[in-house]
């Protein structure tokens, strides 16, 4: 029996993010839109593979912290936002920018659960 092959989406269709920041630190909640989807966000959105899609700004540590009864994640990197928001020069180094590129990331999903995704297809 052929098992359907999953679909390849960004994490965008799959969640929403909320961020803060503080000092040189950056707080990204990924919180799905769907209960359905949490158990693959949990899966696949890892300390390790958010780390390495923010190898570019360098933490120096990303901790995440499961929040199932919210659906959420909440990661916190540090040493991300070049010393901290009033010291950066760059702006896209905040807290709300870096929530973009985060969702940013690719999630598979069961055709099964296509249904629960946010946003236009492709």
């Amino acid at each position: 029996m052929n098992t359907p092959t999953p679909l390849t989406v960004p994490l965008w269709r799959a969640a929403h993010g909320r961020t803060g920041d503080k000092g040189n630190r950056s707080n990204i909640s990924v919180i799905a839109w769907h209960e359905a989807l949490y158990p693959l966000i949990e899966a696949q959105i890892t300390a390790e593979r958010v780390a390495a899609h923010f190898r570019h700004r360098q933490p120096s540590q990303v901790v995440r912290h499961l929040l199932p009864n919210l659906h959420a994640i909440n990661f916190v990197l540090d040493d991300v936002l070049d010393g901290g928001v009033n010291d950066a020069l760059n702006l896209d180094s905040h807290g709300k920018a870096l929530s973009f590129h985060l969702l940013a990331l690719e999630l598979e999903v069961p055709t099964d659960l296509l249904t629960h995704l946010q946003g236009p297809p492709g």
